[in-house]
């Protein structure tokens, strides 16, 4: 009897998304299987990974770290530009730490002067990150998507609280792409994306941040989320939830105990920078073969082994 090996077929499409312009743009998204099952239809774009730098010095950074940028941490242009040389990502996030109330509290003119200088000095896609403080926020990603219009930018992230400043400046107004955030919530997820839907955004233009974690802190959570986000697009064809998914994996991986933990507080875990990549990797890979399209990540070395990864399941 002749093997006939078994296919899954699904009616649902993930949207295609193109970040970025020119000769170096990146799509995400385009696969109608589940991640990497190329041996049941086409698996679309391949997943991208992003590095994360800050628009101030990492103070808060593990030591190695500030340690591969000391040249340049002072400097966000230089730092994105050392980045995009050295290390090669397929995007580059600029996360504005100082711009945080109960920080530097930088001025929202004064972060999209940075974002232009960056976007201008790099030819990488580029990811905007807010303060996590949605006031703040809501009106920082306005200047930004205005100060870098036409760099077709994403802007992570709209929540519930500011989707509707945010999603009409930079998914309206000036056309970026806008990522809408939600807490590992599969109704959350869709009752935001409908609502940015409403406010004039077109899906093409949206990208979904489901909610994201460290191993070992409530990951499998995580994991389930994005596994049921998945399959009801792709199963049920819910075009509510057919966005692709980003997810700022070093956000997370590098503010947990066993990755902050000194050698001298905690020698029995061994070395610090090895265990922030372990996590970092383990975590990144995790939610790639669950159903994320992009990670941000921090460590080169964590960069280089999920790249690997990468090549190897869509070779």
């Amino acid at each position: 009897m002749v093997f006939r090996e078994s296919v899954k077929k699904f009616t649902g499409k993930i949207n295609e998304v193109e970040m970025g312009v020119g000769e170096r743009a990146i799509k995400i998204g385009g696969e109608n299987v589940m991640p990497f099952y190329s041996f049941d239809g086409d698996i679309g774009n391949r997943p991208r990974i992003g590095m994360e730098i800050l628009d101030v010095y990492p103070e808060s950074w593990i030591g190695s770290l500030k340690e591969i940028y000391s040249d340049v941490a002072n400097n966000p242009v230089e730092w994105a530009k050392y980045v995009e040389k050295k290390f090669n990502p397929d995007f580059i996030c600029l996360r504005f730490e100082g711009a945080d109330p109960n920080g530097l509290d930088k001025s929202p003119e004064e972060c999209a002067e940075i974002a232009k200088a960056v976007a201008e000095n790099i030819k990488l896609p580029l990811v905007v990150a807010g303060t996590n403080n949605h006031g703040k926020d809501s009106v920082l990603f306005e200047e930004v998507a205005k100060a870098v219009d036409g760099k077709n930018v994403v802007l992570l992230s709209a929540v519930e609280e500011n989707y509707k400043s945010v999603g009409a400046a930079g998914g309206m107004v000036y056309k970026h792409k806008v990522v809408a955030e939600s807490s590992v919530d599969i109704n959350l997820a869709k009752q935001l994306n409908i609502l940015i839907n409403q406010l004039g955004v077109k899906s093409e233009n949206v990208i979904m941040n489901v909610g994201c974690a460290a191993v070992g802190y409530g990951f499998e959570y995580v994991v389930s989320t994005i596994d049921r986000i998945r399959l009801a697009a792709l199963g049920q064809n819910d075009k509510t939830l057919q966005m692709p998914i980003i997810l700022p994996v070093s956000f997370e991986t590098w503010e947990i105990k066993e990755s902050i933990a000194t050698e001298e507080q905690m020698p029995e875990w061994g070395n610090q920078e090895e265990r922030g990549i372990g996590l970092e990797v383990s975590t990144a890979a995790s939610l790639l073969t669950v159903g994320a399209n992009a990670v941000i990540l921090r460590h080169p070395k964590s960069v280089e082994t999920i790249n690997g990864f990468i090549r190897e399941l869509t070779a």
